[in-house]
């Protein structure tokens, strides 16, 4: 009687655990801090000093590593397809319209880091491009003087980048708080990560034509959008003429453009979100609580976006045969 108890305890103790582990999705529970630490110990010190050299170069070295890490991560999960150049006739996700404007800084940055990596012999081609835009693009929040954080690792690059995929999968200007909840909610974000992811827009700039219908021809009645701070917009004229060139690009923060802080909630308190889709979130009831809170608390929006980062991070993570490590982050292996 007490063997056949024993067994029926066992059975039921397995049964509940596989129960818990399948909450947890594979991919994410591959994930782990000091992934390399058996085969490239160095790893986050050897990318952190190459992505510091890029940044001496230029600052666009910040919002150009955080956009890609957005584009790559939306489109297919966090997997380094929007990193793949075009080949023939295969139009990949960087051929997108929606691509085309990704700096050519945030690409270079993972190359560079991929190639000190190479440089030393024991983490040559062991590590991965999703993962080394992932270091990198924690490492430019830090050096623009935002949280350092530790950081999940354990991805594969994916096999596919096809432009096509891009369709719809990536947040516009206009969006309202209905369409930015529901692309967020798509990748598991809620609400709150999605008020803080949007906060990268702090050291991130902006095409004159991503805009001009705000300060021009919002509607028939308000040529200039209303929720727009009068003062900001006469500003945004006087940078931004009608007949702009099309390669003319401004900063989204207008007081530290320079710095990853919480000046961009402050921003939207005072009507100046360069986008609809960022003054949608302090003129909407719902997301209004939220932007003040991280107003007045830095350290609080400093946690939260954190907290949304190691999520974003975890979205479509490619394991096993679902995906390798590219010797060259734009090309798939042959």
């Amino acid at each position: 009687m007490g063997g056949t108890s024993l067994g029926s305890f066992v059975m039921v103790f397995v049964l509940v655990l596989t129960s818990l582990l399948a909450v947890v999705p594979m991919s994410e529970a591959q994930l782990r801090q000091n992934f390399y630490a058996d085969v490239c110990p160095n790893v986050e010190s050897i990318v952190r000093t190459a992505v510091t050299k890029k940044f001496r170069q230029t600052f666009v070295t910040v919002p150009a590593t955080l956009r890609l890490f957005f584009h790559d991560c939306f489109v297919q999960g966090c997997d380094a397809s929007v990193m793949i150049g075009s080949n023939g006739g295969n139009q990949v996700e960087k051929d997108h319209p929606d691509n085309l404007s990704l700096a050519g800084d945030g690409f270079d940055t993972v190359i560079k880091a991929k190639a000190a990596l190479d440089a030393v012999p024991e983490c040559r081609n062991k590590v991965s491009c999703a993962d080394i835009l992932v270091m990198a693009t924690r490492d430019v929040i830090s050096l623009a003087r935002g949280p350092s954080y530790a950081v999940e690792l354990g991805r594969k690059d994916g096999l596919v980048s096809r432009a096509s995929d891009v369709e719809g999968k990536l947040p516009q200007p206009s969006f309202n708080l209905n369409q930015l909840n529901a692309m967020f909610a798509a990748h598991g974000l809620s609400q709150a990560d999605m008020i803080a992811l949007s906060a990268a827009h702090t050291v991130g700039f902006s095409h004159c034509t991503k805009f001009l219908n705000r300060i021009y021809n919002f509607s028939r009645t308000n040529p200039v959008d209303p929720t727009l701070n009068a003062t900001y917009a006469a500003k945004l004229q006087g940078m931004c003429p009608r007949d702009v060139d099309p390669r003319i690009a401004i900063d989204m923060d207008p007081n530290t453009p320079t710095r990853f802080d919480n000046m961009y909630f402050k921003n939207l308190q005072q009507g100046m979100g360069l986008f609809t889709s960022d003054q949608v979130l302090f003129t909407d009831a719902r997301s209004r609580p939220t932007v003040k809170i991280w107003a007045h608390s830095g350290q609080t929006f400093y946690k939260a976006f954190v907290d949304a980062m190691t999520k974003l991070g975890r979205v479509g993570v490619k394991t096993g045969s679902n995906g390798n490590i590219r010797t060259d982050c734009s090309v798939f292996n042959s």
